[in-house]
């Protein structure tokens, strides 16, 4: 193949990948005019000089929060290619064993920000999609009744079709999402050839001069103008789907221009008729066109749902696989895409929450006061964390890391700061999810810990096993028994008990632990760590990214490449199943988060399904821990 062909194939595949990401990266931040300008507005009178200030605050949002921060900044923090706050404090490694200072610090705002990242996946699917449905009000008389029923039924059909995947209906987002950036920037052109002077806007004198004489009135508009930039976390956390340069690409080629032209648009009708400004975006259209831009709306927002949804799916693997989370059933839906799972209980966890969500505010002006504080949270975190990255793995300067991250960190401050007044208005819903998951979070890392050092406290070390065996050799029968453990370079505790109990051995053991490394993926190539020993035992170590659900049947094909072969067929793979037992006895967590560790351990997924094991292979062996 010719450079020139290579070149061109390049560039087709960025084009189409740029393509996608307008689908699944924008879509979001894409359907933000819905309710964005309209709700900083709300309660002021639409002067043009406060139009003209929101729409300077909106552009320079735009340009310093998204294009200069994450596109520009944040994207170059990639682990391997893969983006979002876990694979950000995975690159930092502040797990355990590291001697890093201010771990413990490092992975509280790690965890807490992935946290509140499903407090956001909550509200926009409600918000989103209750809000296209509200157009229905600006043509049909009566309607208002509906719109709740309405929403709910197709909110109840998205979580729905969640099982079945996204691979097949993938390839519609893009084309039309191109579709919705480019109607609503047509309808921004049409109203700013009206009234070109909008475009003054442009200039952060406006938005700096409303400031200074709204006074505490410009903090609760800065809160509402927030929700332009609410996707901004989706750049990040879908890098590792797209690649920089598509993303970047789709942004600056498309979504934000699109963007610009439709707020400018919107500013440009409410100085025309300040009448329209309770529902600017859709008195854009003509009556005629009304009922289809409805429609697109629709399918906009729920495709914004979509990669919300996606994302709390992607995000719960990963924290399984960093062991911050209980085992849950993870479906892959895509044979060809590792990033396309179904969590069902996430997805029933989401479905009912949005629901609640949806009955409980009853409008998209209601829940527009809970959305934006989860973010602005997030965001503050991902300044934090891209702070000691500059540090650590960029080399920065302290001088040259504080300018820049103090600067974002301040505009960050300045929106959490917005988002919080309304706390006492929904604002309270996305914190509260958030901390009740950074309890479950750590509670079970913690758990999961102490659980650890009671197994190695009562463990035996293998030389010290191999060495009864040699004096006292076992009966040993044919086959090959598996033996799995997170103990290493201790016996798992199963063993000795298997061995006192049944008094014989298989001719081929194998202790096999299961590491998860901190970057997305581990090749085929090098899944497995090998150290023989004697008497028919071998140590085996099977290496997964935190992306990747385990499949230990077929990990164990590579061993005979490494020079030990194992006949799967007649595998017997033996598992340790911990009963936990809370006391105050033992110095561990408080009594009650020690009961929830024992209730979160009772209703976690068997290692057999988790690990894909043979279901009429697998013997498991309970064992009552302490803690």
């Amino acid at each position: 193949m010719t450079a020139a062909v290579q070149e061109d194939t390049g560039k087709r595949r960025t084009a189409g990948l740029a393509l996608a990401a307008l689908g699944i990266v924008y879509g979001d931040i894409g359907t933000s005019p819905l309710y964005a300008f309209r709700q900083a507005l709300a309660g002021l009178e639409p002067t043009p000089d406060r139009v003209f200030g929101i729409l300077s605050l909106i552009f320079w949002s735009l340009v310093v929060v998204v294009s200069l921060k994450y596109l520009l900044l944040v994207m170059r923090a990639d682990n391997r290619g893969e983006g979002g706050i876990l694979a950000l404090l995975a690159l930092l490694n502040p797990w355990p064993g590291s001697k890093r200072p201010g771990r413990g610090v490092l992975v509280a705002l790690g965890i807490f920000g992935a946290a509140l990242l499903y407090g956001d996946g909550m509200i926009t699917p409600a918000i989103s999609v209750l809000s296209a449905v509200e157009g229905l009000e600006t043509t049909a008389h009566g309607i208002g009744p509906f719109v709740i029923p309405i929403t709910l039924v197709i909110l109840v059909l998205l979580f729905s079709f969640q099982s079945r995947g996204t691979a097949r209906v993938a390839a519609l987002f893009g084309p039309v999402m191109v579709v919705w950036f480019g109607i609503i920037g047509l309808l921004g052109v049409v109203q700013i050839l009206q009234h070109p002077e909008v475009l003054q806007a442009l200039s952060p004198v406006y938005a700096i001069r409303f400031c200074l004489d709204a006074g505490g009135t410009a903090f609760a508009v800065l809160g509402a103008v927030f929700l332009v930039v609410t996707g901004g976390e989706a750049l990040y956390a879908d890098m590792g789907h797209f690649g920089r340069t598509p993303i970047r690409l789709a942004w600056f080629g498309c979504a934000f221009p699109c963007l610009l032209l439709n707020y400018f648009g919107q500013g440009a009708l409410v100085l025309a008729d300040p009448l329209r400004a309770v529902s600017p975006f859709y008195h854009m259209a003509p009556d005629w066109a009304r009922y289809p831009l409805i429609a697109l709306a629709t399918m906009a927002t729920v495709i914004a749902s979509q990669a919300v949804i996606s994302g709390a799916f992607s995000l719960t693997r990963q924290a399984i696989q960093l062991g911050r989370c209980p085992r849950m059933q993870i479906v892959q839906t895509s044979s060809e895409e590792t990033g396309q799972v179904y969590v069902p209980i996430v997805n029933t966890a989401l479905a009912l929450a949005t629901i609640g969500l949806v009955l409980g505010f009853g409008s998209s002006a209601n829940l527009a006061a809970a959305y934006g504080i989860a973010v602005s949270a997030t965001m503050v975190i991902t300044t934090l964390l891209i702070f000691r990255v500059m540090r650590d793995r960029w080399g920065w300067s302290l001088w040259s890391a504080l300018l820049v991250a103090g600067s974002l960190l301040l505009l960050d401050l300045l929106f959490l700061g917005a988002n919080s007044i309304k706390i006492f208005e929904g604002g309270w819903f996305p914190l509260a999810a958030g901390g009740v998951i950074l309890l479950l979070m750590t509670t079970w890392s913690r758990g999961r810990e102490l659980l650890r050092i009671q197994l190695m406290q009562n463990a035996i070390r293998l030389d010290a096993f191999l060495g009864k065996l040699k004096e006292k050799p076992p009966i040993r029968v044919p086959g090959t028994a598996v033996f799995l453990t997170a103990t290493a370079p201790m016996v798992p505790t199963i063993l000795p008990h298997h061995l006192e109990h049944n008094q014989v051995l298989h001719e081929q053991v194998v202790l096999l632990t299961v590491v998860t490394e901190d970057v997305p993926r581990v090749g085929a190539q090098d899944r497995l760590t090998i150290e023989p020993m004697d008497q028919g035992f071998c140590r085996i170590f099977a290496h997964y990214g935190f992306m990747q659900t385990p499949n230990i049947p077929v990990a164990l094909r590579f061993a005979e490449e490494l020079g030990v072969k194992i006949d799967l067929e007649r595998a017997t793979y033996y598992l340790g199943r911990e009963s936990v037992i809370p006391s105050d006895q033992v110095p561990g967590m408080s009594l009650w988060r020690e009961q929830l560790f024992a209730v979160l351990s009772r209703n976690a997924m068997g290692a057999t399904t988790f690990y894909n094991l043979p279901p009429d292979r697998v013997v498991e062996l309970g064992i009552q821990v302490e803690i």
